[in-house]
Order: C-alpha cells, then structure tokens, then sequence
C-alpha cells in the first residue's frame, strides 16, 4: 500500500527534505504532526499558494496531524526569500485582520479542530519575547557567515538586506522549535524557497531539544519556462471568490499553456494518476478537455462542485458562442458613463482587460478584440449607448476571455 510519502513523490510534490529514509519512514509508520507557515501579508490566498493547501490536504486525508501557522509576527517582519526587495510594512490592524481571514480560508480545506488538526498564530509567541535574553538563548546558536550562504539572503546583498530582514530566518527557526514544545511538532513543510529557513529551524530543535525533526520541501507553482504561475493583467489569482470569481478562476487554468497541463493536473487535482496521465497524453486540439478537466477539478475543490458546474457551463456556452451567462465577469456602468462616448482602449484599461492602450492596439492589430463577436478594426473605436443590446455589451479580449459590461440607470 503506497504511503502519503509516495503519493506526494509520484505526484511531483517533493523538491528536497533533509533526512529521506528517515521522513520515509516516519510518515509510513507513524502519525505524524506537522506544520506549514502562511504569513498574512494578504486578506486572501493565492493561486500559488494553494500548493501547500494540497499537500496539507493529501497529508491529513492520510491520518497526520497539520498545523497551519499563521505568521502574525514573522508577518511584521517581512520575509526575503525569493525578493529583490524589501517587503512593503502592513500596520499591526491590517496584519490582525489579514490573518482573520487566512484562518477562515483554510478552515475551508483543512479539519482544524484542536484534535486531527491546529491553527496556530506565531504572534502569540514573537510578539512576547525580550530581545536581549532571546538573543542570547537563541541568537547564540546562529552563525552569521552560515546565514550569509543562504540563498534568500545571498541575492539580496546586492542590492540590500535591512537587518529587520536578517531576523526573519531566526523569527522561523523559533517557530519550528515552539511548535515542537507546543504541539509535538516533527516536521515542517514549505515551498522550495523556504528550504535555508527549514534547515535552520530543524538544526535549531536539535541543537536546543536534542528531538529529531525533520524538513520537506515541494514545488512553487511554476510555468515549463520557470515563471510563478498565478499572474494576470489584473494581479494575483486569488482563492477568495470577491477578488477572483470563481469563473475567472476557471477560466485561467482553462487557458493555460499546453505545456503546464500535466504538472497542474498532478499539483492541483485529486484525480487518480492513471487518470491524470491518461490526460496529460491528449495533444493537438484534445488537450482542451485535459484543460476543461484541469479547471473544473481545481475550481470545484476551492468553491464547491455548484461554483465549479456554473464555471463550466459558463465557459461552454461562450466557446459555443451562446449567451453569456451570469458566471460571467461582469461590471455595471451608468447609462451617463457612455451618453458622450467612452473610448473601447479607456474601457478595456478599466476593466483591467488591458494594462496599457499600446497593449490593446496590439490586441486590435491582431484582431484580438471583439464586441459582441464583432472584430475590432479601428484603434478609435468609441463605445456609446448604441452598442448595447438590452443593455449588455461583451467584449472579448482574444479567443478565451470575455467580459459583460451591463448599463444601470
């Protein structure tokens, strides 16, 4: 019988870990509590987040116990990893209220009850600690030149690292070491980007507990050609349904390159390999049902199997060229707004379906713009009242995204 260890090998989870028979073997054998860090640096989380959401589901779902950290205090402090600069400060009232959210959020996915689960916050600890006897209990036990060889700090020299900064991997050190007093942490888990902050947390348990724990890396959420994948026009694919709908959601994973499908389908689904790779198999025009799949499994373990159903009609009818549907992004102007004429270019700006009007030119040149499945030609085209139909007006920006404009009076 394959172990979760196994699931999350086969499944392309895994980067690197620090003792592999150990780990191994411990998730095999016994249950086993562990932990991975979100700071609220955000009122919602994000595509690229949800990465660890699966792994903390695939782990639970086989018996172990998660902590999911909320970084309140590690949050004021601003982690560098994968930055070339300095985090921007939240205000305490904002950290507080981010944090709020993420824990709701992830009370959605995961059991956190006290028992098969825990929510934790690491301001209920940080927050409380004297800096000079942390320092010197804690602090002793760091080696500068160590610190400095590590990849979240090394890339930052150049251009600048605050000494705030250089706490941060101590500030996730102490964590891993008072969630191992606390709840009888063994391992913590975390993005390929965390791997410098894992090591010193578990090297920091050992040297002060003399307890063995351990540390697992997996995958960002990348692109085949290396980018974070989770960005739009508009920003970040959220998972909080009022700053992405769940449409839209649908709607990126549709949309996605060719190349991406597989790794997605492994990452993002809880569909049986034999089923992913049988999909993952489909090419040429085909691979638009791996991708419909892909979307739909994802969109429904977020926002439900109703969210994800309406997605998916929605997204049929208009491929189909039926009407739009009500999944459909939609934004409602005032009849005033379009009785003097608004150029499309400025619409399409405010509609975030565009960042810049030499954008939208491209788009048009390359006759990627469309009213109502009507190609636009002219770069000056000026949407007044006329162009609405019962007072809808869809635009579509290439072949896959659309979105409603709706007059109210």
């Amino acid at each position: 019988m394959k172990s979760v260890y196994d699931v999350l090998l086969e499944r392309g989870y895994i980067e690197q870990l620090t003792h592999e028979e150990e780990v191994k073997d411990l998730l095999k054998k016994e249950r086993v509590t562990f932990y991975i860090g979100f700071d609220p640096t955000a009122d919602s989380l994000h595509l690229g987040h949800f990465i660890q959401i699966m792994v903390m589901m695939h782990l639970q779902r086989a018996g172990h116990i998660p902590i999911a950290l909320v970084g309140g205090g590690t949050a004021k402090i601003g982690d560098p990893s994968g930055k070339t600069d300095m985090r921007k400060m939240l205000t305490p009232e904002d950290i507080i209220e981010n944090g709020k959210k993420l824990k709701e959020q992830m009370e959605k996915y995961l059991v956190l009850d006290g028992v098969e689960g825990h929510i934790a916050n690491n301001a209920d600890w940080l927050d409380k600690l004297e800096y000079i006897p942390f320092i010197r209990e804690i602090g002793s036990k760091f080696s500068v030149n160590r610190m400095l060889t590590a990849e979240c700090f090394k890339q930052r020299l150049e251009k600048g690292l605050s000494f705030l900064e250089f706490n941060y991997m101590i500030m996730q050190a102490y964590d891993f070491l008072e969630l191992e007093r606390r709840y009888g942490c063994q391992m913590q888990f975390g993005g390929n980007d965390q791997w410098s902050n894992i090591i010193a947390g578990v090297d920091l348990v050992r040297r002060m507990d003399s307890k063995s724990v351990y540390g697992l890396t997996f995958k960002l959420l990348l692109t085949s050609d290396g980018k974070k994948m989770g960005k739009t026009e508009k920003g970040a694919v959220w998972i909080d349904p009022n700053k992405t709908s769940p449409y839209e959601l649908f709607q990126y994973l549709r949309n996605i390159e060719d190349a991406d499908v597989a790794n997605c389908l492994r990452l993002l689904t809880f569909l049986p390999m034999e089923e992913v790779n049988a999909l993952s198999e489909l090419e040429g025009a085909e691979i638009n049902k791996a991708k419909e799949k892909l979307a739909y499994e994802f969109t429904k373990i977020v926002h439900g199997e109703a969210e994800a159903v309406h997605a998916l009609e929605a997204a049929r009818a208009l491929f189909a060229g039926g009407q739009a549907s009500d999944n459909v992004p939609s934004t409602a102007f005032s009849m005033e707004k379009f009785e003097s004429g608004m150029p499309l270019l400025d619409l399409m700006i405010e509609l975030g379906l565009i960042p810049s009007k030499a954008e939208g030119k491209r788009l048009i040149q390359q006759n990627g713009v469309a009213l109502s499945e009507v190609t636009v030609t002219d770069f000056g085209r000026v949407i007044t009242l006329e162009d609405f139909n019962e007072d809808l007006l869809m635009i579509r920006k290439g072949k896959k995204v659309f979105h409603r404009v709706q007059l109210v009076k």
